[in-house]
């Protein structure tokens, strides 16, 4: 079939051509689509949104004393006025002026709808408050859908924004049906064909109009209900000064408040502006189009990865024993180890994939040629020669840091010289053959060991004959492992006595298992001096994965994954190595690399040292969601819900589900929110999976795998993956990222977010006592300022939870928000209110001239409680500081006898062992990191809007 191509540019010409009718005048053309509606009814555009509110709908008004009224609700047809009934008042008063109104607030964001157990009764996303008047009264309402709360707040923020404008009239043009279609799919590439051609069929049949030929408004219309995503749309909304588009300094408060961008100016903005706004109007007069600011949201720049850790942004120059290194397992094996069949191809995957530690198994070959194959695919071996040509050639394609190869052997004596004269040929001066340092104490760093390879295997003695050169691997018992010299792990304490720090020991995962439930604190200091590996037990024939979280919580650095098995845990694993630049080298966390740290990786709680968390996740919609690949479903039809995930230490791990949505599953609206408490963020992960919910079986649909600390805030695409890792073209999930500080103490699901410990209810971090008379004594002095500190924390928490919740906002909300929400209440106000903001002074003073309502008040109150405790803060932290390092530098004093001390007291066995444990908790508690954020906790972070 002949397809006609399209000139993208003539089509952005039409299309923006035919929007200009829409910018800044046409109420009616202005999108607003919901999923659904009460009787199956869609919102699609402000009129039908005005409409719907017109007609009005019943609703819950809550009352002060927490009672809830059923009263029906309903705009004035001159849309001046808000009214319910019944009332047994006059009827005259159950109204609301729209002029009078000063802010419509989404969620329970006010003290009616906070208190008394009332949040427990409908979920956040069915209330929304109207705050009006110049003594900011709320009216506080409960709806009966999401959808019909998305209705009033779109339709109330529209009108208190921009009034009402007149509607101009389009002369009637014509385009045919198929032009039409491949001009919208030429703009949105993921959008169905079908779905295109079924919208453009019901315009032309609700007006009574038929035939290939589409009228130029019914062309329009389609445009806009087809590509304009409300969600998007409200957000502009929300932001925009300039009825339907963000001008430069609108976009400005955007990138700054809502992204957390520093240091924006209006230059970047403008840029922004040329670079996305498709319209040459918009770019010549400097705004954002709904369309530009929607082309701005899928952008790289609104990524939802840190573009940062695209690079190599951690510190290269430690030991090569403190990094995570990617590796694989069986890597020769396109698939299982019973059926699979050995390529040469999968070395090539592997190793662009970020493979740094990769298994080569060799065997004895015919014309004395080592081969090598896994398990029963001895039928297509490999030439050891070849392996090592393409281990030579692509070795350092996707990283320049070191590869491993660990060798697994089963040759005679004379087949392993040949295996050491190709690696000396081919792999030449790349090959590392430095004799070890037996005055250092740790292997080289991954930076010192650039562009070179490292031989993992058994070395035979000199004195070794032929009959003892059998070399197996992990699985064929010690004794040949004391014959031929290897390492072979025993027990942490005399691995602590007698192994070498350049010697490393391989684990089955059944015995890593045990090792790091039964000994999780050694298993954690063993590994901050050896390197470790974990491979898969041979009972997984099929090849599958173990779980890589359950061995680099005790510090593993090698855990080997067959990369020829996608699922969850290879998502886990390339999501994990992708944030150093994907070189295949990650740090692992602080507190597993200091010689004096109390760890634990059975830990079900908050960590000592460690500066907990709270994530705060929000799904907002799916784009272009498909079919399930292979889906047994009948239909396109998609049922879509998600998984929100989170990976890490015991304490950490957590899921989280959204509902199904039935309409619209390719381009779902979700709206809801999900909070996690993560108490070791740098190991953690966040996944999410998108599921097609289906009677005859859930199906995949795709997902994506991110490590905590690549997040970044603010309103963000999620590009999804396959099942085997591809990007799916044009297929995202548009979510909000909030991060703040962890407060209060307990459980996170019992805490919640808003809860503020006073003095008798905190939780605080105590010492341990060792046993050890002249180290308890120590220990036991630094109590005091231990208490000191999280008061002083707690406090600046707790004073700043007050302000954002009087303010309206979320815990998750910062402090440029906050401000903004004041200042623009001030510029709404009709009363001349006067407050002023002196930013002269080391802490800036808010301070109202005159009288003022009481809500604002009680704001100026709250600001000031938080500068005042913010102060107390920064006044006291040094002081307090110096008392907790004075007490941890004189504790690390005895690090070096206390073993000696230990037993001099008559301390041994277990007891002793406990007493080690009690002395590295002491030291890491002692170990405060004031980080910037802690000490000025507002420092840039105040946003002044002029008043």
């Amino acid at each position: 079939m002949y397809i006609r191509s399209l000139n993208i540019l003539e089509s952005y010409l039409l299309v923006f051509r035919l929007r200009n009718f829409l910018l800044g005048l046409n109420v009616r053309k202005k999108t607003v689509s919901f999923s659904s509606m009460p009787s199956d009814r869609k919102i699609n555009s402000t009129a039908a949104c005005m409409a719907f509110m017109m007609e009005g709908c019943e609703m819950k008004k809550v009352r002060s004393n927490s009672r809830m009224y059923n009263r029906y609700f309903l705009l004035d047809p001159d849309m001046h006025w808000l009214r319910w009934e019944p009332s047994k008042k006059d009827s005259e008063k159950a109204k609301l002026e729209i002029k009078g109104i000063k802010e419509v607030r989404l969620g329970k964001k006010t003290p009616v709808l906070r208190s008394n157990g009332l949040s427990d009764q409908f979920p956040d996303e069915c209330a929304f408050s109207i705050i009006y008047g110049d003594n900011y009264e709320s009216l506080d309402l409960v709806a009966s859908t999401a959808d019909v709360v998305s209705t009033w707040v779109m339709g109330l923020r529209y009108l208190v924004s921009y009034g009402r404008h007149t509607v101009d009239m389009v002369e009637p043009r014509h385009i045919d049906l198929f032009r039409a279609t491949q001009i919208i799919k030429g703009l949105n590439p993921g959008m169905k064909e079908s779905r295109i051609e079924l919208k453009f069929k019901e315009l032309q049949k609700a007006k009574d109009q038929y035939g290939e030929a589409i009228n130029m408004d019914t062309f329009v219309e389609a445009y806009c209900e087809l590509c304009t995503r409300p969600e998007i749309f409200f957000l502009l909304v929300q932001f925009s000064s300039n009825k339907e588009y963000l001008d430069s300094k609108d976009l400005m408060l955007f990138v700054d408040v809502e992204q957390g961008v520093e240091s924006v100016t209006e230059d970047m903005c403008r840029d922004i502006v040329q670079k996305f706004e498709p319209s040459a109007e918009g770019r010549e007069r400097a705004y954002l189009s709904i369309d530009g600011f929607t082309h701005y949201l899928l952008s790289s720049e609104c990524h939802i990865f840190d573009p940062q850790h695209k690079r190599v942004c951690q510190d290269m120059t430690q030991p090569l024993s403190h990094y995570y290194i990617n590796s694989s397992h069986n890597a020769s094996l396109l698939e299982d180890h019973f059926w699979g069949s050995s390529d040469i191809s999968s070395y090539i995957r592997a190793l662009r994939m970020g493979c740094r530690s990769i298994e080569v198994i060799v065997w004895d070959g015919p014309d004395n040629e080592p081969v090598v194959y896994v398990g029963s695919s001895v039928a297509s071996h490999l030439a050891f020669s070849k392996v090592l040509d393409i281990i030579n050639q692509y070795a350092f394609e996707s990283s320049e840091y070191p590869l491993i190869i660990c060798l697994v052997t089963h040759c005679c004596i004379p087949q392993q010289r040949v295996m050491a004269q190709h690696m000396k040929k081919i792999l030449g001066d790349k090959l590392f053959n430095e004799p070890p340092n037996k005055e250092e104490n740790y292997l080289p760093s991954p930076e010192k060991l650039k562009g070179k390879i490292l031989i993992k295997g058994k070395r035979l003695p000199p004195n070794c004959t032929d009959t003892e050169g059998d070399v197996t691997d992990e699985e064929e018992g010690l004794e040949m492992s004391r014959r031929v010299g290897s390492v072979q792990f025993r027990d942490f304490e005399i691995s602590k006595r007698e192994q070498k720090y350049w010697e490393i020991c391989s684990f089955n995962e059944v015995d890593a298992n045990r090792f790091a439930n039964e000994f999780p604190e050694e298993s954690v200091c063993y590994n901050k001096r050896f390197l470790s590996r974990v491979y898969p037990t041979p009972m997984r024939i099929d090849a599958s994965n173990m779980n890589p979280q359950d061995f680099w919580k005790c510090g593993c650095q090698i855990v080997a994954m067959n990369f020829q098995t996608p699922g969850l845990m290879m998502d886990l694993n390339l999501g994990w190595f992708r944030q150093n630049g994907n070189c295949g080298y990650v740090m692992r966390p602080a507190i597993m690399r200091e010689e004096v740290s109390y760890f634990s990786a059975n830990a079900r709680d908050s960590l000592p040292g460690v500066s907990a968390q709270l994530l705060h996740i929000k799904i907002i919609s799916g784009q272009n969601l498909p079919k399930p690949r292979g889906s047994a479903a009948k239909g396109d039809v998609v049922e879509p819900y998600i998984y929100v995930e989170i990976h890490g230490i015991p304490a950490d791990c957590a899921e989280q589900r959204t509902k199904t949505v039935s309409q619209n599953g390719d381009n779902p609206i979700f709206d809801e929110s999900f909070d996690f408490q993560i108490n070791l963020p740098e190991l953690a992960v966040l996944r999410f999976v998108v599921l097609d919910d289906d009677y005859i079986g859930d199906e995949f649909i795709g997902q994506y795998t991110i490590p905590f600390e690549c997040l970044q805030p603010g309103y963000r695409h999620v590009p999804l993956q396959s099942l085997t890792g591809e990007f799916l073209p044009n297929t995202t999930l548009f979510v909000h990222v909030a991060i703040t500080n962890r407060r209060g103490g307990g459980k996170a699901h019992k805490r919640g977010l808003s809860v503020r410990k006073g003095r008798k209810a905190r939780e605080y971090t105590t010492t341990k006592t060792t046993g050890i008379k002249v180290v308890d004594e120590l220990f036991r002095a630094s109590t005091q300022p231990l208490r000191e500190a999280t008061d002083l924390r707690e406090n600046v928490q707790n004073a700043m939870v007050s302000f954002k919740e009087l303010c309206g906002l979320s815990p998750a909300a910062n402090m440029k928000q906050c401000i903004l929400t004041v200042s623009t209440w001030l510029m709404n106000s009709e009363r001349a209110l006067r407050v002023t903001v002196d930013l002269g002074e080391t802490y800036p003073t808010m301070e109202a001239h005159g009288p003022v309502p009481e809500l604002l008040r009680k704001v100026l109150i709250a600001y000031d409680m938080m500068i005042q405790t913010s102060r107390t803060l920064i006044e006291s932290a040094d002081v307090v500081y110096s008392k907790l390092t004075q007490a941890q530098r004189a504790g690390l004093d005895f690090h070096e006898d206390l073993h000696r001390i230990g037993a001099k007291e008559g301390l041994k066995g277990r007891k002793l062992q406990k007493a080690m444990e009690s002395y590295a908790w002491n030291i890491t508690v002692l170990k405060v990191r004031w980080t910037e954020h802690d000490k000025y906790p507002y420092n840039g972070a105040i946003y002044i809007s002029p008043v």
